[in-house]
């Protein structure tokens, strides 16, 4: 993999006013998001297919690597940088032979047990979390700082954290070794995404 900048990390999240969301994450990006993650849950394949190639255009346009969750097929279709996959989803050793070496898979992981398997899968970075309550997915597993740390120790490869970050928490997560910050509604439901992806990287940098 490409030494992929992984500092700030958007997930999308559903896009009901196409034309707001794509504005979002193109301010997102002048703000300073170094990856953005389509995350499509309920969306039809064509539709997420159609929407996946508009934000293509953008991330290409400011040259950010675009990641696909989930979803391998529309990756591949769209000729996307890579795929994230979670713990329910495709296999990450056999979305590895799917998409091949060349392109980025990121890995969702809660525990040292599953952050090197990944690891040892093929798996070229790791999500973990969350580390703060979250709306944006209630069923995810939440994880302590000291948890996060240890699962950064663990393996070689970087760790993002996600899960509930905005603002006003970001610098708890401060000497945790982690690789980057990834967050959803601190840009998505920002009235200002540039202004507020600035101030989480320079919290981040800090």
């Amino acid at each position: 993999m490409n030494n992929i900048d992984l500092s700030l990390y958007l997930v999308t999240d559903k896009s009901d006013d196409v034309d707001n969301f794509l504005n979002t994450i193109e301010e997102g990006i002048k703000g300073g998001v170094s990856v953005v993650q389509i995350r499509e849950k309920t969306a039809e394949t064509v539709d997420f297919y159609n929407l996946a190639l508009k934000v293509k255009e953008i991330t290409t346009k400011y040259n950010v690597p675009l990641i696909i969750n989930d979803r391998v097929d529309v990756a591949l279709a769209i000729d996307a940088d890579g795929v994230h996959v979670g713990q329910s989803d495709m296999p990450c050793d056999v979305t590895r032979k799917l998409i091949g070496e060349d392109k980025i898979l990121g890995v969702s992981a809660a525990t040292i047990d599953e952050a090197k398997k990944a690891e040892k899968d093929g798996a070229d970075y790791i999500g973990s979390g969350a580390v703060f309550p979250t709306a944006t997915k209630d069923d995810a597993p939440s994880i302590t700082k000291k948890d996060l740390s240890e699962i950064v120790e663990s393996i070689n490869i970087p760790v993002v954290a996600i899960g509930g970050i905005t603002l006003e928490n970001a610098h708890e997560l401060k000497d945790t070794g982690i690789a980057g910050l990834s967050v959803v509604s601190a840009i998505m439901s920002s009235n200002n995404p540039k202004k507020s992806s600035k101030e989480l990287l320079n919290i981040f940098n800090s």
